[in-house]
């Protein structure tokens, strides 16, 4: 009987399928780490994993193991050839949580524009005055970089069009055609849509140890322009932005990712031209329900035999 290891709590939904599927049994461990279900690992058939890092250290502790379920799309914390090798499949959700992601991004973005949290701050401490100092701005008008157009950037692009901006699209890995008939301006290199932009939103995964925006592209970017980074932790050269934003250059950082999570200690919390969230751009009531729903089904599906192979990432045994 396939024994199910649920690496931090997941939506009462995901269990639901889990309980319904006949000869599983399953164990839940609440906190999302890699040290508190580690220890459990050697017992388990499948693994439904939250975002903490699975280390193929944790992988060769697992001689049972015969699926990997990531409760989300993204998959960078995963040691993925430590899994291929052992021909282990990594699933992913599909799209479900591509509209909370978009909406995340456009609330950072109105947020940083309107300066929400400083007038919040200041109408509740005596700072009524603040309004005086015009310092909010529209959306309508402005030019916006979406640098990754796949389905959340391009969503992103239809409720950044509904405020009247004008959108430019970055994918090395789109034709411009494909750009241009999705209601986005392409641009062919990077550093010239940084020039071009008012605000820029990162929408890709991260390949390789770079940064894709450090210092020299921060330099690239108009001056008093924002960046939005809903998309994946160390995308962004942190220190580089914090330097960006105490000198006056960056106007504002929106980021629901960090480098390291939890971010414990960092330069841009200091600024009042950040707005963070704790890596929540799609956990919304909704998307909780859609995302345990379907990494639940996916290792149901494995072991009745009938996998979707699109939501598998990795060539397992390949």
């Amino acid at each position: 009987m396939p024994h199910v290891l649920i690496a931090g709590r997941i939506h009462d939904a995901g269990l639901d399928v889990l309980r319904s599927a006949p000869d599983l049994t399953f164990e839940m461990v609440d906190e999302v780490s890699t040290e508190s279900f580690a220890p459990l690992i050697p017992r388990a058939d499948a693994l439904l994993i939250r975002s903490q890092p699975l280390p193929a250290a944790v992988v060769a502790q697992a001689p049972k193991l015969r699926i990997v379920s990531r409760h989300g799309v993204g998959y960078d914390a995963v040691d993925v050839p430590s899994l291929e090798a052992r021909g282990i499949p990594l699933t992913i959700v599909g799209d479900v949580n591509s509209r909370p992601v978009a909406e995340h991004t456009l609330a950072l973005m109105l947020g940083l524009a309107k300066r929400i949290t400083l007038h919040d701050r200041a109408t509740r401490n005596a700072g009524w005055n603040l309004r005086n100092d015009f310092g909010a701005a529209e959306l309508w008008g402005k030019t916006l970089l979406v640098v990754g157009f796949g389905r959340i950037g391009r969503l992103v692009k239809d409720l950044a069009a509904a405020f009247g901006m004008t959108v430019l699209a970055y994918d090395p890995f789109q034709p411009p055609e494909a750009i241009r008939a999705a209601g986005a301006a392409p641009v062919a290199d990077l550093a010239e849509g940084l020039s071009r932009a008012d605000w820029v939103s990162l929408h890709l995964p991260k390949t390789g140890s770079k940064p894709l925006i450090g210092a020299a592209e921060l330099a690239e970017m108009k001056p008093g322009a924002f960046l939005i980074n809903t998309a994946r932790g160390g995308l962004v050269d942190e220190e580089a932005a914090a330097d960006a934003l105490a000198a006056g250059r960056l106007a504002g950082f929106g980021t629901d990712v960090f480098a390291s999570e939890p971010p414990l200690q960092n330069r841009l919390f200091a600024s009042e031209r950040t707005l963070v969230s704790p890596h929540s751009a799609s956990l919304t009531a909704e998307c909780a329900v859609r995302m345990s729903r379907a990494a639940a089904e996916n290792i149901v599906n494995f072991f009745a035999g009938r996998l979707d192979p699109a939501l598998v990432v990795n060539r397992p045994g390949g």
